[in-house]
């Protein structure tokens, strides 16, 4: 008997929005039109990069790189999720969580390097105009890409991998519609010290220098740009930020104001966790390709060339 229960795959259960399970199936709506603005937003990027010989420059592959995480990100937690609001499937293995997770964290951690990376890019322009080809090259792009995913592949599978020795005994709730690494060690009965010091020196590895270094590097374009004589051409370098500011400002301000959540709001709502937790996954991929089409003029003129109709509207 105890060979058989030893034998048994590891299952979790999903959580939808706790307490307010009869209202899922509306709940699913605004998701929907969330995802489906993400997607299709971000996949016109991308096609508009690709097609347009115009945009074939630095500034522009990055951009493409951000929407292909994006789209990661959302069409990772959107078989859960919907399959939890729509049809009340909870059940996922342990196999599945760490799938998931692999995609989920992957393409998280890899857009905040491309975010760096873009502030890199920015730098560059402003600070040295005339050597920006020469230093950002169609090879060091590339190079730049192959370093983001193998970064990634180091910072995440040692923690995926560890998640195989874990024991778990049940009822293995987790708090959302997705795996989460913090949310599955949790619901471990063996030790997860190992697991949690892998976690933190994976963050600190990856967003803990991300951000500094996002910051120093806005420093320095600040810097730049206030020894620009003119007023003109300093506005000009300005808004040339614009855009990737407000990126930084959506990728990052939700996932704190979710780590505050879970750790000072206790006493919140359950569905507050709920809602805070898919925001940070929706709002990013949603947003970042309005921001762009908006705040960049190249990018308003490709979406223009490509939809003539839009000219009235943009």
């Amino acid at each position: 008997m105890l060979s058989i229960a030893n034998s048994t795959p590891t299952t979790f259960f999903l959580t939808g929005v706790p307490g307010l399970e009869s209202f899922h199936i509306w709940f699913s709506i605004p998701f929907c039109c969330f995802c489906v603005m993400a997607l299709l937003g971000n996949s016109t990027i991308l096609y508009v990069v690709a097609t347009d010989s115009s945009l074939h420059e630095p500034m522009y592959y990055f951009l493409s790189m951000l929407s292909a995480t994006d789209m990661g990100i959302t069409l990772s937690s959107l078989p859960t999720t919907l399959g939890v609001l729509w049809f009340n499937a909870r059940i996922i293995s342990l196999d599945g969580c760490i799938v998931q997770m692999f995609f989920l964290h992957g393409f998280t951690l890899m857009e905040s390097s491309v975010l760096l990376a873009m502030a890199f890019d920015r730098f560059v322009a402003i600070r040295n105009p005339l050597r920006y080809a020469v230093i950002l090259t169609n090879s060091r792009i590339v190079k730049a890409g192959v370093v983001i995913f193998v970064r990634m592949l180091v910072s995440l599978m040692p923690l995926l991998l560890l998640l195989k020795r874990l024991s778990f005994c049940g009822p293995n709730v987790l708090s959302h519609s997705y795996c989460y690494h913090p949310d599955v060690i949790k619901c471990s009965c063996s030790s997860i010290k190992v697991n949690s010091i892998c976690g933190l020196v994976a963050l600190i590895l990856t967003s803990g220098i991300d951000i500094p270094c996002i910051f120093l590097s806005y420093v320095l374009i600040i810097k730049s740009i206030l020894s620009i004589a003119s007023p003109e051409e300093r506005q000009k370098a300005f808004g040339t930020c614009v855009s990737h500011i407000g990126a930084v400002a959506i990728f990052y301000i939700p996932w704190i104001i979710l780590a505050l959540v879970h750790r000072l709001g206790h006493n919140a709502p359950p569905y507050v966790h709920t809602l805070m937790s898919n925001l940070h996954f929706l709002f990013p991929p949603v947003l970042n390709p309005i921001i762009y089409s908006v705040k960049t003029k190249q990018i308003r003129k490709a979406f223009i060339k490509m939809f003539p109709n839009t000219e009235q509207i943009v």
